[in-house]
């Protein structure tokens, strides 16, 4: 039986990686389509091999039932929603993964998103390009309240770069932060609270049950009509039919995504929204962060078992 099959299209990408996996599995097979690999394909694959690294694949209990010999999945990138933890579990398949490492990455990607969209970046620099010159005021983070929904890895460096900007931050979490938020002057609230007084809200939450659809059009209808919505954890949080409804009303200033409930995303309508800014899932997508996450996941091959 062969050792490790990369099903990750974007870990053989990085000559670093590859070369350091093969110094330690020779005999590593690599995932050249350049695109995630699904059901007959993710089977055939995986089989013969005992351990994988996995990106955005989906293995469920068909996957692992196919591929019996399979014991270790390791995976490259941060986020368990596309692994089957239950079935995983059933069949004796040890799933590693190390939890915020692109967190930095991820970080500065929403700082990018609350610039261009308080100073109105990405419109201005069209008009430019178009020959017309105007003066767009905007604000400043400096003076805004801004609410971070889901305080962990990343919520937490996205909080303290928006502390040292001087900005008011408020947070929600189901877990308490009590000692963070002591240090770094963060409020805990509500998450209606959250909604209703931040200038900006960027989520950083995974997604599950409990979190799928978590800001619909009521939760829209919370926020104050000069407020924006910051989603870089993953798509589904957002319900992006109401995120669309709410720009076309004027309901909130403006939106950034990273991540969408289907990828590339299929509503024409929101993408093209003056005050929408769409990015094609590139948080984690840094030169130090695919390192990190690379080096993470051939590090989970060689884990003990759980």
């Amino acid at each position: 039986m062969k050792a490790v099959a990369v099903a990750s299209h974007s870990f053989p990408k990085n000559p670093d990686l590859r070369r350091e996996l093969l110094e330690r599995y020779p005999d590593a097979r690599f995932n050249e389509t350049r695109k995630p690999l699904k059901g007959d394909d993710l089977i055939g694959f995986l089989r013969g091999y005992s351990k994988a690294i996995t990106g955005l694949e989906r293995l469920d209990d068909v996957v692992f039932r196919a591929v019996p010999e399979l014991r270790v999945v390791s995976k490259y990138g941060v986020g368990l929603d596309t692994i089957d933890l239950e079935a995983a579990r059933r069949h004796g398949v040890s799933v590693r993964w190390t939890p915020g490492v692109n967190r930095q990455s991820v970080a500065e990607l929403t700082i990018a998103f609350m610039i261009a969209l308080a100073r109105n970046l990405m419109p201005l620099a069209r008009e430019v390009r178009e020959g017309v010159w105007t003066h767009g005021g905007g604000r400043q983070i400096s003076s805004a309240t801004v609410g971070v929904l889901g305080c962990g890895h990343v919520g937490q460096i996205v909080a303290r770069i928006c502390r040292a900007l001087g900005a008011q931050v408020i947070a929600h979490d189901i877990v308490a932060h009590t000692d963070f938020d002591r240090e770094y002057g963060v409020r805990a609230v509500t998450r209606e609270a959250l909604l209703r007084e931040s200038d900006f809200v960027t989520i950083h939450v995974p997604l599950d049950e409990s979190t799928r659809g978590l800001i619909g059009a009521a939760e829209l209808a919370l926020m104050k009509p000069s407020a924006f919505l910051i989603n870089t954890a993953r798509g589904g949080i957002v319900d992006e039919a109401a995120l669309r409804q709410a720009l076309v009303d004027h309901r909130i200033s403006g939106a950034a995504c990273d991540v969408f409930a289907v990828e590339p995303p299929l509503d024409t309508e929101l993408i093209a929204h003056p005050n929408f800014v769409g990015t094609p899932h590139v948080g984690g997508s840094t030169v130090e962060a695919v390192l990190a996450m690379g080096r993470a996941a051939i590090a989970g091959l060689d884990q003990d078992s759980d």
